[in-house]
């Protein structure tokens, strides 16, 4: 199974290597054959034991699937860029697939350091990928670059030293990899911006991502630390919980905003959201669905005290989920992405705080939240914390996040990547969901080395051709210019991705499919 997704991994690296075939893509090809030998080795430290820290069980290391997506996401965004003329973006580009090798290189240089005894041989391939590596960023990176670089490097080794520490098996290496770098970077951009803040340059939205993300981060983080030297659990300790939280927020994260965008926060969100009678009609429309998710938890919940204590919701039951998620993500992209965008952050925000609640068991709903969420539970749930609808909320949102939009001046890219901020939908809202659905009531004949059924793989490849010929029909803005053999490849290689990872499939699909379709 893991050399199957490794396959499947180098198919993506070649296919991208092979568009755009520039100094970046062969580093690309150079740190995905290191990572793929370093992924052996991160394996065996997790069968012994001797990992340093505590990482998540059932599932191998995952490093050469999660080492490829920041610097390919970086690579193809250099290119979209630079033909489209963005100078600027074109260099952003090129920071991120920089911040994405070094990072990756440096969980393999971990990895072979703690191995016992040493590695000869993966040793020399590092050496070699990484001299390559940092050969071409010496000759392609200003000074400025280099400095950003080192310092997400700098953040993500002071953020995985922490968060992996009092976060014991809710990740895995590849896992920490992806969500402890993509927060080092947001961190250092909102860090880079606030220091050089220009009136009238830079849209809102973007400020208002950074900060959300940096926000709930810090808040964790804080509440962590205080909660070691205090029980969580009482009422003094709940309403100092809440006190401190309004405290943060007025006081350090609104002002914050307020020097980034250079107007009221609350005044700003108020106008945006209810600016036209389309976004009225679509927030109406989320609550609806929201409040439909509620029902479907407290259903479920019904159920299981009637039942028993034990019962736990089916695979179809939290697919249920998935449907509604489509449901919520697809007017907004067809008819206002900016709202679906600004939505989304708020969304993040609030789910990471409900699971603050839940997680500390702060009063009233602390105890109410864990008992309603344990029975959404699966074997990627193995930690203190529960973030597979965490996950699926991010794999939903991240292709509208990251879509290049000054590097598209007609709000949507040519070919292919006109389905980009649809990669999430297609991957995992129609995908994976139609996979796990027939797949396990139907499915027969399984894929060597994995529980994924062959139906089930096939019966997702052909739910997403028929999504995007809906998304052809619904969305004037989508023009796919003839490249249906290129998006069939892309839809068909994803899908077969997620037969094989162990990795938290609602995270790294989108993300690979928004790579291929770039």
């Amino acid at each position: 199974a893991v050399l199957v997704e490794s396959l499947l991994v180098f198919s993506t690296v070649l296919s991208v290597h092979a568009a755009v075939w520039d100094r970046f893509s062969w580093c690309a090809v150079a740190l995905a054959v290191q990572a793929f030998y370093v992924q052996f080795k991160w394996d065996r430290l997790l069968q012994l034991g001797g990992a340093v820290f505590q990482f998540r069980g059932a599932a191998n290391s995952g490093l050469l699937p999660a080492s490829m997506v920041i610097p390919l996401l970086g690579v193809v965004m250099k290119e979209r860029c630079r033909a489209a003329g963005s100078v600027y973006f074109e260099r952003f580009g090129v920071v991120v697939a920089s911040t994405g090798m070094l990072l990756a290189l440096f969980l393999s240089v971990l990895a072979v350091g703690i191995t016992k005894p040493v590695p000869t041989n993966t040793c020399i391939l590092t050496g070699i990928a990484g001299s390559v590596i940092i050969y071409t960023m010496k000759h392609s990176l200003t000074v400025s670059e280099v400095i950003e670089v080192l310092e997400v490097l700098l953040i993500f080794v002071y953020l995985s030293m922490i968060l992996l520490y009092l976060l014991p098996r809710c990740f895995t290496p590849g896992e920490a990899l992806l969500v402890l770098g993509g927060v080092s970077f947001v961190l250092n951009q909102l860090i880079k911006r606030s220091l050089n803040v220009v009136e009238g340059r830079g849209d809102p939205i973007d400020f208002f991502l950074l900060v959300a993300v940096v926000g709930v981060v810090l808040l964790g983080l804080f509440f962590t630390v205080l909660f070691i030297f205090m029980d969580s659990g009482t009422w003094i300790s709940s309403m100092f919980f809440h006190m401190m939280t309004a405290v943060l927020g007025l006081g350090v994260i609104m002002p914050w905003l307020y020097r980034l965008i250079q107007r009221n926060p609350l005044f700003w969100l108020l106008q945006f959201l209810f600016q036209t009678q389309t976004r009225l009609y679509l927030l109406v429309y989320w609550t609806f669905l929201a409040a439909s998710a509620c029902a479907v938890v407290f259903y479920q919940n019904a159920k299981r005290s009637s039942e028993s204590k034990k019962h736990q919701a089916s695979t179809i039951t939290r697919k249920y989920f998935h449907f509604i998620v489509v449901a919520t993500y697809v007017p907004g992209l067809i008819y206002d992405r900016q709202l679906l965008y600004v939505a989304a952050v708020l969304c993040l925000a609030v789910f990471i705080f409900l699971e603050y609640v839940r997680y500390f068991r702060i009063k009233p709903f602390g105890q109410t939240l864990r008992h309603l969420l344990s029975l959404f539970l699966d074997e990627r749930d193995s930690g203190p914390l529960i973030l597979t609808h965490i996950y699926l909320l991010l794999g939903m949102s991240l292709p509208v996040w990251l879509f290049p939009r000054s590097c598209a001046p007609k709000g949507t890219l040519p070919g292919a990547g006109a389905l980009v901020p649809y990669s999430g939908v297609l991957a995992v809202g129609v995908g994976d969901t139609i996979a796990s659905v027939f797949g396990s009531t139907m499915g027969e004949i399984k894929w060597p080395g994995t529980k994924k059924t062959f139906e089930g793989t096939m019966t997702a490849v052909f739910a997403q051709i028929i999504a995007v010929a809906l998304i052809l029909i619904f969305d004037s803005s989508v023009n796919l210019n003839s490249s249906y053999a290129w998006i069939l490849a892309s839809v068909t290689l994803v899908s077969l991705l997620e037969a094989y990872t162990t990795q938290i499939d609602n995270l790294l699909l989108p993300l690979y499919l928004q790579i291929m379709l770039m």
